[in-house]
């Protein structure tokens, strides 16, 4: 008799630590995986799209045509 009492609170213990501590820390890990993964695809897009941008060649400004005043230093006596 004192066997089979063993037998099922060990069997309950097995399954609240099954469905209490396994179950959920293993839903947390996916999860944080998952949100991992895809903060790591957004960096990597930001990245690709970043580098995209530096290798298009930047149109020039036109210069501006226009008067110039050569500087010159003026002394005073």
């Amino acid at each position: 008799m004192a066997r089979y009492i063993f037998y099922a609170i060990a069997i309950y213990l097995l399954y609240r630590l099954i469905f209490d501590v396994v179950i959920p820390v293993r839903k947390t890990t996916k999860a944080m995986r998952s949100q991992f993964r895809q903060a790591q695809e957004q960096m990597n897009q930001a990245y690709q799209q970043q580098q995209q941008e530096k290798a298009q060649p930047q149109p020039e400004k036109p210069r501006q045509v226009g008067d110039y005043i050569d500087f010159e230093e003026v002394e005073k006596s």
